[in-house]
């Protein structure tokens, strides 16, 4: 093993405290009124009340409607019921629920994403749940993904 001389240490050190500043580009960006990069809005977007309050709209008593599920609905989403022809990809099920309740909104900033658990109830007396997804940043709000519980 080598040893490096101490000032040679103590010089990284010193490089290592010095506060890093953004590249030319990244300020002119800044200047220009260009939105940040992710990392740096992740304080903002949409709250826990918001995104209950969405769910709530979306889902109703019955499911969403067919406005919905074409205007606040991600890309991913609508491609995967076009595969699934068989099963509703947002309420992952097969009719329409008796009624759905929404659970409490968790909302994770650093991921840029909050979720909430979907619980249908059905004629039978059964329930379902299934976890849905909304990302903090779109805008109008919408629902980014479903996870089916099995």
């Amino acid at each position: 093993m080598m040893l490096k001389p101490y000032r040679l240490g103590a010089l990284l050190l010193t490089l290592l405290a010095l506060p890093v500043m953004p590249s030319v580009p990244a300020l002119a960006l800044a200047a220009a009124g260009a939105p940040a990069a992710p990392a740096a809005v992740a304080g903002k977007g949409h709250t826990a009340a918001q995104i209950g309050d969405f769910l709530i709209g979306f889902y109703g008593e019955h499911g969403p409607s067919a406005q919905d599920r074409e205007t606040r609905v991600s890309q991913i989403l609508k491609e995967r019921q076009q595969v699934n022809e068989g099963v509703d990809v947002l309420l992952c099920a097969h009719d329409e629920p008796r009624d759905i309740t929404i659970g409490p909104v968790t909302v994770a900033k650093t991921a840029s994403v909050g979720w909430a658990t979907v619980t249908t109830h059905w004629g039978s007396g059964d329930t379902d749940t299934f976890t849905a997804y909304v990302r903090l940043d779109s805008s109008p709000i919408r629902l980014d993904d479903v996870i089916c519980a099995g």
